[in-house]
């Protein structure tokens, strides 16, 4: 798969690009706005990791430029801005995450292999189910407007839960989205334990997990 890494700080920009070839993936690398824009017109790439501020043209404004040339490519937007603010802005102009300054590059990683598994159809949406909405850029899900506390491994599997509703999703894609190493919930309860903590913060959400022997599971709306 190929990735465009886009950032100016040339030693961050080579850190993301040896990180992610040595991860398998391919790499194509800018330091100006300008020349990321015309790579993401011009090749098909699998995901774009773009930092906000960059020259001649920042990262937060090449996602609706190419979003108005129907470019769905996965964007992750690296910043220093932390604010709700910010986040919200992000999410408006068509950026799928976004990941503060500075990260794991583990989390980076996860970011990325979530952000391609996605249909293309869902990028940049809000998913939702019953009551309960999910937010990726701000990594929170939402019931009747309430944020619920959810810790970042319930908030992983939630998510892709809601995203493949009401389909069943086997407990070997559990591990490997919610999981930096796949191997440790599997032949565990780790994920069985995880969902049933996840079932008693749904209380109220209009929508129940329901567990599929021997696959794994799925989230319905209740009264479905």
């Amino acid at each position: 798969m190929l990735i465009l890494v886009a950032e100016d700080d040339a030693q961050l920009r080579d850190v993301l690009a040896r990180g992610l070839r040595s991860a398998g993936y391919s790499v194509d690398e800018a330091a100006r706005g300008d020349e990321a824009l015309d790579l993401l017109i011009a090749k098909p790439y699998a995901a774009a990791v773009l930092d906000w501020r960059m020259p001649v043209m920042n990262g937060i404004d090449i996602v609706p430029a190419i979003r108005a040339r129907d470019i769905s490519t996965p964007v992750l937007m690296l910043t220093a801005r932390d604010t709700p603010s910010d986040r919200i802005h992000g999410l408006d102009v068509g950026c799928d995450d976004y990941l503060v300054k500075p990260f794991d590059f583990q989390e980076l990683l996860a970011r990325l292999r979530a952000l391609m598994r996605r249909p293309a159809a869902t990028l940049g949406v809000r998913p939702r189910a019953g009551a309960l909405m999910i937010d990726p850029v701000m990594r929170r899900a939402v019931v009747n407007g309430g944020p619920l506390a959810l810790t970042p491994t319930e908030y992983a599997i939630v998510e892709l839960l809601v995203r493949r509703s009401p389909a069943v999703v086997s407990r070997e894609a559990i591990a490997n989205h919610a999981w930096t190493d796949a191997l440790d919930p599997i032949g565990s309860n780790n994920i069985d334990v995880h969902v049933t903590r996840l079932r008693a913060k749904l209380a109220g959400a209009g929508v129940r997990v329901e567990a599929v022997r021997r696959v794994g599971y799925r989230l319905v709306e209740q009264g479905r």
